[in-house]
C-alpha cells in the first residue's frame, strides 16, 4: 500500500533539494537576458559612433546576440545541475544536424555575411533584385527586408539576392534622366529642338556637370522623328525632374504650334 505521507515528503525534500537551483537559473536566464540585450544595444551604438554603417553594425550585434544567448543557456543548465560537457556534445551534434537540414538557410547566411562584408546596398538604399524594387529597410541575418514605393514590405532571402543582379539606383549621387520625345515630320526640326535644349537647361534641378543637357535625332520613326533628351541632375531630384520636363515639353510644344504625331492608319477603299 501506497503511504501518503512518504510521498509528501519525498517531494518536499526534492523541492528543497532543487527549488534553490531552480531559482537562481531562472533568474540567471532573466538577468542575463537582460545583460545581453543592454550589451548588444551598447554595442551597436559604440560601432555607429565610429562611423560604421547601421546595416553592419545590426548584422554583427545579431550574430553576436546569438552566441551570448547560446553561452547563457548552457550556464543555466548547469546550474540545474546537468553535466554541461555533454549538454555541448549534444548541442553540437544537434548543430549539425539541422545545419544539414537546413543547408538553404546556412547559404542565406553566407550570403548575408557577404553583403554586409561586399555592400552592394546597405540600409535607405533603392534596389532592383529579381523584379522586385524597393528601398532597403533591413539587413538581417538570413533576410533583407524591402518597402515598396506603395508601402508594401518585401522579405527575400538573402541568397536569392546575392546569387542573383542587384541594382541600385541611389549608390551614386548623380543620375542621368533619359527621355524619348517625337515631332512630327512637317514640324521645324531646328526649332524643336532648341525649345527642348531650353526647356532642359532653364530647369533648376537640371544639371551642367558631368554634362549638359543635350537634345539629339535618334530616329526617323513611321510617323514621327524623335529626340533623345539627355539631362542630369541628383540622384534624390531624379523624378521631379522625369515628371517637370514631360510636363513642361508638351505645354511648350502645344505653344510654340510643334505636334507631338500619334500612330496613324491610312485606310483606303477602292470599288470594283
Amino acid at each position: 500500500m501506497v503511504d501518503i505521507n512518504t510521498i509528501l515528503a519525498d517531494i518536499q525534500s526534492m523541492a528543497l533539494q532543487y527549488a534553490p537551483k531552480l531559482l537562481l537559473a531562472i533568474l540567471t536566464l532573466l538577468i542575463g537576458l537582460w545583460v545581453v540585450k543592454m550589451v548588444l544595444k551598447l554595442l551597436e551604438k559604440g560601432l555607429m559612433a565610429k562611423k560604421m554603417e547601421e546595416t553592419t553594425a545590426h548584422f554583427l550585434a545579431s550574430i553576436l546576440g546569438g552566441i551570448l544567448k547560446v553561452v547563457l543557456i548552457v550556464a543555466v543548465i548547469g546550474i540545474l545541475g546537468v553535466e554541461t560537457t555533454s549538454f555541448v556534445a549534444i548541442l553540437a551534434a544537434l548543430g549539425f544536424a539541422i545545419g544539414m537540414a537546413l543547408q538553404g538557410s546556412l547559404g542565406n547566411f553566407a550570403a548575408g555575411v557577404l553583403i554586409i562584408i561586399l555592400k552592394p546596398y546597405v540600409k535607405g538604399d533603392m534596389i532592383d533584385t529579381r523584379g522586385d524594387i524597393g528601398k532597403v529597410q533591413k539587413v538581417e541575418v538570413f533576410t533583407t527586408t524591402l518597402l515598396t514605393t506603395d508601402n508594401k514590405t518585401i522579405i527575400i532571402p538573402n541568397g536569392g539576392i546575392f546569387n542573383n543582379s542587384i541594382t541600385n539606383f541611389t549608390k551614386e549621387k548623380l543620375r542621368r534622366v533619359d527621355f524619348t520625345f517625337g515631332i512630327g515630320y512637317g514640324d521645324d526640326l531646328k526649332k524643336a529642338q532648341k525649345v527642348l535644349i531650353d526647356i532642359a537647361s532653364k530647369h533648376k534641378l537640371v544639371l551642367d556637370k558631368p554634362a549638359k543637357p543635350v537634345a539629339k535625332v535618334v530616329a526617323l520613326a513611321d510617323s514621327s522623328v524623335n529626340f533623345t533628351v539627355r539631362v542630369w541632375t541628383k540622384t534624390e531630384d531624379y523624378w521631379t525632374v522625369f515628371f517637370d520636363l514631360n510636363e513642361q515639353v508638351k505645354l511648350t510644344f502645344d505653344k510654340e504650334g510643334i505636334s507631338i504625331p500619334y500612330n496613324t492608319v491610312d485606310v483606303n477603299i477602292s470599288k470594283e
